[in-house]
């Protein structure tokens, strides 16, 4: 073997190799929609492209409020169709009385959602217009608060309803680094890594806030032994074998080995109680899969951690139809603010 031969050997296998590097870190890096989130106290991810093909056979046309309808006709989106990706920071607000409630949201949206059209939408509803990094971005008043939207790629689009335009111009910043695969928060660096994987639903750190209730959270009416501010990582991953159901595992990090043995005591107690609740109740779609959750829910604790897992079978999704088509009726007849 020659040289020349030798040498362009050696170039391909460190071409190849460093292309195999590449891989493996993307393959363990967050979604690049959840890398170009602000510093949050939550963060929850959807997968929803192939949530949407295991689901296909089951979803029913939405039945779509004239406001709604309006803002399909006149952009060409449709979000139960053309929304591929949601990466949602949730912010704790000090008043929680204020117009944004406890909390506030940061969104990054990915899909079929850009274009001129989108963009005329945004500038006739819009009170006024900044911009900033080459982005225009457009403020939309709702209900008390100003909802800020950007668009950020030719598949992306950034939202956030915060009082200031902080979060905003982040995420406008992340997006310069997103090529970096451990770009991102700091929240994603500490937790992403305990994020099982192919997971198609994940959140990490304080995502009990949107369900606290005088400091506790509370879920289905019932009071879990959580308080809101607890750290969890949960996510929704494909069961084995892969047909069929998920695995919902939900991880708190306890402050304390002692009050992780006592949270996990009293769930697996609120669990017993709730299979006793739901046995009377008819057999529809709907309680059948709660049913199942219930009777394939375990909680364990090991030092400071109380582990929650439980299999989410097919026929539950079933039952979320007409609910979810309820959730886009009262939406957007906004743009990409998720209330209006």
């Amino acid at each position: 073997m020659n040289k020349r031969t030798r040498r362009t050997l050696l170039v391909v296998a460190a071409v190849l190799l460093a292309l195999a590097v590449a891989i493996f870190l993307r393959s363990k890096a967050p979604p690049e929609a959840a890398r170009l989130l602000p510093e949050s106290d939550g963060i929850v991810y959807f997968n929803l492209k192939p949530v949407r093909a295991f689901l296909h056979k089951d979803l029913k046309p939405p039945q779509r409020v004239p406001e709604y309808q309006q803002f399909i006709d006149a952009t060409g989106i449709d979000w139960e169709r053309d929304l591929d990706e949601a990466a949602i920071a949730l912010h704790r607000m000090p008043d929680p009385n204020g117009p944004n409630g406890p909390v506030a949201y940061s969104m990054v949206l990915v899909g079929k959602l850009t274009g001129a059209h989108l963009n005329a939408w945004l500038d006739s509803h819009a009170a006024t217009r900044e911009s900033y990094a080459g982005h225009t971005i457009y403020s939309i008043p709702s209900e008390g608060r100003t909802v800020r939207v950007a668009q950020v790629g030719y598949d992306m689009v950034a939202v956030s309803n915060t009082p200031t335009t902080e979060q905003i111009h982040s995420m406008l910043d992340r997006h310069r680094t997103a090529a970096l695969p451990f770009a991102g928060s700091t929240l994603l660096s500490e937790h992403f890594h305990e994020v099982p994987l192919l997971s198609l639903a994940w959140g990490v750190g304080q995502i009990g806030m949107p369900f606290n209730e005088s400091g506790a959270i509370q879920v289905f009416g019932l009071r879990l032994p959580l308080q809101s501010d607890s750290t969890i990582v949960a996510s929704l991953a494909p069961g084995l074998p892969l047909a069929g159901l998920l695995r919902l595992r939900v991880e708190e990090i306890a402050p304390t080995d002692q009050a992780a043995a006592t949270q996990a005591a009293a769930l697996a107690t609120l669990v017993t109680l709730a299979r006793g609740f739901t046995a009377p109740l008819a057999e529809n779609a709907a309680n059948k899969s709660l049913k199942e959750l219930l009777k394939t829910a375990e909680v364990t604790s090991k030092r400071n951690r109380v582990v929650v897992t439980a299999n989410l079978p097919e026929s539950a999704f079933s039952g979320l139809t007409a609910s979810e088509n309820s959730l886009l009726n009262s939406a957007p007849g906004s743009a990409p603010t998720a209330s209006k």
